[in-house]
């Protein structure tokens, strides 16, 4: 079932596992089933650390096409529901070099977060194998297992279990269930769980699990991992800086980026791609990286003091802050309430929940037109509703977009509403701006597409910020507070583009390093 190149590679792979590994699968019969076990007997071949065993589990497994993993006879509380291939396949593969002893690359402080959890957590994560976010989850709660014995971790592949995905109303992955109850859908990750996880268990941060050394005074901090920061950190290591990362999400919003044509010398990449090239070249340089947290606080002064998630706190001469911006909500009735139930932001993740039906994308600019041309090829039809008389997106796009049967433009369309019934979106309300009327759109999903905001709202009463708010800098990345420099989707700089993202976060850093000389002088003329 596996090539002999995949085979070759997972014996590098596997080849200094310190423990023994075995695929437990569930007795019983299922069309797939024999899939499954040709698939995991495939995987088995690359390491005689590696076996597979078929038993009945005693209701440890849901189907004939579950599985677990036990590491040296004792189950780790990792388990497949289905047969995990396309992006998942590295989600098991890192399963299996995380029980077997390969380091987990998690900060010390998430680890001493996740091994004090007492309370018993049973996580199950829907997926699709087409999405590119799925794998991000699976894998952050099989580290979770791997770390505590009192947690557990299922992938459910949605497309083997509709009357799962059914029962649960499941309309956009990943969907992640705690203990049976909704936890978090739609595009979440490491840092997100985090975050939810502290709500619902307060506690945690008062373990008594052996909390993470402190880090001396640093130079530059730098909030934010993607292409700005990055060229910020390193610009920054450069100068032999004591340099510290914090990115809640390494490669920020660039990592969703399916096609990336516009960074000049490099014709053609991807955004995981471009992502795993910041990170090699990040790793060329002394940064310390804590990645999976947020900045809850700063306080200013000579010395910034920056209050995270976890709990710790970190002290700095200087702040860089290039933390881009997120999704923009359209702020209407049934949005929120809808999120996984058939209104989504990410159409590579979601689309093929929708195959065969009416979808609607919020937005005529590039991504609502790019996001209606990539689902026209999975659904029934798509209408794209633009607010605006005209559409902004780029006159190629939108002649792609008019060559397609099923793709209908509406403009002049403001959304009113995202209507539901029985916790599924049913269509959505517009008003139609010329004349007044307000009209009704029956579909089964609603992909909004309206651009982005900006992630400052930890700066707010630090810094200065725009009515939008982005943090205002003047041309050297410098805010209204001395030692406080920001760069990238977050600012006030026009055009949110990569490469221009990577040219502030160098101009920052050269900036926030002319301020740690100037002081210097200062210090010795006194």
């Amino acid at each position: 079932m596996l090539t002999n190149d995949i085979i070759k590679a997972l014996k590098g792979y596997t080849a200094n596992m310190q423990s023994d590994i075995t695929f437990v699968l569930q007795t019983g019969d299922h069309a797939k089933r024999q899939e499954l076990k040709d698939f995991l007997t495939s995987i088995a071949s690359a390491s005689d650390r590696l076996s597979i065993e078929e038993r009945d589990t005693g209701g440890l497994l849901r189907s004939p096409i579950s599985f677990l993993l036990e590491r040296e006879g004792a189950d780790t509380g990792v388990r497949f529901s289905g047969i995990p291939g396309g992006h998942e396949f590295n989600s098991l593969v890192l399963a299996i070099l995380h029980l077997s002893g390969t380091p987990i690359k998690l900060d010390d402080t998430l680890k001493s977060l996740i091994s004090g959890i007492a309370d018993k957590l049973d996580f199950q994560v829907y997926v699709s194998l087409s999405c590119h976010n799925c794998p991000d989850v699976v894998q952050s709660l099989n580290q979770f297992a791997a770390i505590n014995d009192a947690i557990s971790a299922e992938m459910i592949d949605g497309g083997l279990y509709p009357e799962l995905v059914a029962e649960n109303n499941i309309q956009g992955v990943p969907t992640v269930l705690l203990n049976g109850k909704p936890f978090a859908t739609g595009k979440i990750d490491t840092s997100v769980i985090i975050s939810k996880l502290l709500e619902a268990y307060p506690g945690i941060k008062d373990s008594k699990s052996k909390p993470a050394e402190k880090l001396p005074l640093q130079d530059v901090t730098v909030v934010g991992g993607g292409p700005a920061g990055v060229s910020a950190a390193i610009y920054a290591a450069r100068k032999g800086l004591k340099v510290t990362m914090i990115a809640e999400r390494f490669g920020g919003q660039v990592k969703d980026t399916m096609g990336i044509e516009n960074l000049i010398s490099v014709s053609k990449t991807t955004g995981p791609e471009l992502t795993g090239a910041l990170m090699a070249h990040l790793n060329d340089y002394d940064v310390t990286l804590k990645e999976h947290v947020r900045v809850e606080s700063v306080e200013k002064g000579s010395i910034k003091k920056l209050t995270l998630t976890s709990g710790e706190v970190i002290e700095t001469r200087t702040l860089i802050v290039s933390t881009g911006a997120q999704w923009r909500k359209l702020g209407v009735p049934g949005e929120d309430e809808n999120v996984g139930q058939g209104v989504a932001y990410c159409p590579h993740c979601d689309g093929p929940f929708f195959k065969g039906k009416d979808v609607a994308v919020i937005g005529g600019g590039n991504s609502g037109i790019e996001a209606a041309l990539d689902l026209a090829g999975i659904v029934k039809s798509v209408t794209v509703f633009e607010f605006l008389p005209e559409l902004k997106a780029d006159q190629v796009l939108v002649n792609e977009a008019l060559k397609r049967d099923n793709i209908t433009i509406i403009k002049n369309a403001a959304t009113k509403e995202i209507t539901a019934s029985g916790g599924k979106v049913t269509g959505l309300d517009y008003q139609d701006r010329e004349s007044g009327d307000v009209k009704h759109w029956d579909g089964a999903g609603v992909f909004i597409q309206i651009g982005l905001v900006p992630n400052s709202g930890f700066l707010k009463g630090v810094v200065e910020l725009s009515q939008y708010g982005e943090v205002i800098i003047n041309e050297k990345g410098e805010t209204s507070e001395p030692g406080i420099y920001a760069c990238g989707d977050v600012t006030t700089v026009p055009y949110k583009q990569i490469v221009i993202a990577m040219g502030e976060g160098a101009k920052a850093s050269l900036a926030a390093f002319e301020y740690l000389m100037l002081s210097q002088d200062e210090q010795l003329a006194a």
